[in-house]
């Protein structure tokens, strides 16, 4: 349809949150493919034929999920500078798919493996890639509340994923995990392209040796981190490989004209903050997502569904505190919520860490609670001071290193989890001998020894338990510290009221 002078009518103007919906979805879908695999992996065990002494190979389905979720974020996140946020969402949505059906056919589970990584790399680009078209969509200052929307979608999928596994397991087999996803994203790409514009484009050459150097440096530190527990050859391996790249990356970097991760960007206070921050978020949540259901299953003594119950009053607040958070932060500096956020999580944690046998509700219920919420507070303002720090051109660089850089906080903290806990529960056992039978016991000596052995080994996991959440809070508080230098420098873009370039 033209005017009467000849040129082409503007194509309607689509409400941005009408917009934003089948973003949010796809971020949904894939962040419940991050999680669904837990439900089912018995099932596919069984149908694969492995074996339970192979339970660490079979880990794999989850590992390298996460591998492939970070190493190519910062690349992909580039690209979609260069060519389009939409453009891009659109390709990775189908990578996503595409890794999907090979997961679904595959009948070997190095074949599944190998699909996971690859379903992963196009799951992880949509969480930054959403964040940059948040800026296409939205002028800087009402950008709080469609990022805590984003957040809460991701973080809703993550806390149904196992619900949703176990459900379809219920009712049809473990491959219909992954076909389900081909008609879910078939909806969202058909809502996407009519109702999100083309993305402003900034043409620049892409740095695709850095990106590879980069992917193998946050690939091999991954995987030298889930050997720390036990440190053998292959664990110096990976972490010299991954000092290497690291080195050869910033080399690269610092003599190109159009780097991946251009230099100046590490040169923003907020944005340098911003990503420390995270970094600590993600090492504290991964302690609660880890030790809680685990707590739950060994001192306390119940089910693992009880124990993913238990979990989920502090999952279940996340949502709704990105929300808030993403309110707040559009009305106030972006260290506000930030630090309140922490301060919340450190609380519950530190309620956590008082916890025995004789735990219940409500109270737990509310130390969960404030610690969920309080992670949800966080979600809006840290992306927002990490891209709002940075030229428009780089926006979708700046999102996919802010979401990595949690994804890295979380593998080191479960690392780090996984060594010091080892070594500091033998430790509290040191010199607890095991109540076996000695010449002349009565049976009630014998049963009262074994009491008392029974109470001592509770009380050692308590302990442990009651340490692990005390390192949550310790890092929370350090985290306030960091975030602390984030601020909110108020633009021409933000006066003006208008989304960045292109729209």
């Amino acid at each position: 349809m033209t005017s009467q002078n000849g040129a082409k009518n503007p194509r309607p103007r689509i409400p941005p949150y009408v917009a934003i919906v089948p973003i949010c979805a796809g971020v949904f879908i894939a962040a419940d493919d991050q999680t669904v695999i837990v439900t089912v992996l018995p099932q596919i065990m069984l149908d694969l034929k492995v074996q339970i002494t192979e339970l660490d190979r079979a880990s794999w389905t989850i590992t390298g999920y996460l591998l492939g979720y970070v190493a190519a974020m910062p690349l992909i996140g580039r690209m979609s500078d260069v060519w389009g946020h939409r453009n891009l969402y659109v390709a990775s949505m189908l990578m996503f798919m595409a890794g999907s059906v090979l997961a679904a056919l595959t009948t070997d589970l190095t074949a599944l493996v190998a699909a996971r990584v690859f379903q992963a790399v196009g799951a992880g680009a949509l969480v930054p890639i959403s964040i940059a078209m948040v800026g296409d969509l939205f002028p800087s200052a009402r950008r709080g509340v469609p990022l805590g929307i984003v957040g809460a979608s991701a973080e809703a999928g993550g806390v149904i994923g196992p619900l949703w596994g176990g459900i379809i397991i219920r009712y049809l087999d473990w491959p219909w995990v992954f076909w389900i996803n081909i008609p879910l994203g078939i909806l969202v790409l058909v809502f996407l392209v009519p109702l999100v514009g083309p993305s402003p484009r900034f043409p620049a050459k892409i740095d695709y040796m850095g990106g590879v150097l980069l992917a193998v440096c946050l690939s091999t530190l991954t995987l030298g981190l889930a050997r720390v527990d036990a440190p053998d050859e292959l664990f110096g391996v990976y972490v010299a490989v991954a000092l290497i790249s690291l080195v050869f990356f910033v080399i690269r970097q610092r003599g190109i004209a159009d780097p991946l991760l251009p230099m100046s960007m590490f040169r923003s206070r907020p944005f340098n903050a911003a990503n420390g921050t995270h970094l600590l978020i993600g090492a504290a949540l991964i302690i609660g997502m880890v030790t809680i259901p685990l707590m739950a299953n060994t001192v306390l003594g119940r089910t693992p569904l009880e124990g993913g119950l238990m979990l989920m009053r502090m999952t279940a607040a996340v949502p709704i505190g990105a929300v808030l958070g993403g309110i707040a932060a559009q009305r106030l500096d972006y260290r506000v919520p930030t630090m309140l956020g922490l301060a919340l999580i450190a609380v519950g944690f530190g309620f956590m860490s008082r916890w025995d046998l004789t735990v219940s509700d409500p109270s737990m219920t509310v130390h969960l609670a404030l610690a969920g919420f309080g992670f949800g507070l966080l979600i809006a303002p840290v992306a927002l001071a990490a891209t709002n720090s940075v030229d428009v051109g780089l926006r979708g660089a700046a999102a996919a290193l802010i979401t990595a850089m949690r994804m890295v906080g979380m593998t080191f903290g479960l690392a780090t989890l996984t060594a010091w806990g080892t070594g500091r529960f033998q430790d509290l056992v040191a010199g607890m001998r095991l109540p076996l039978p000695l010449p002349g016991d009565s049976a009630e000596q014998a049963a009262q020894r074994v009491t008392e052995f029974e109470t001592q080994l509770t009380g050692a996991g308590l302990s442990l338990f009651s340490d692990f959440y005390l390192i949550a809070m310790a890092v929370s508080l350090i985290a306030i510290a960091v975030a602390a230098f984030m601020a909110w420098k108020p633009t021409a873009e933000d006066e003006a009221g208008e989304p960045g370039q292109g729209r």
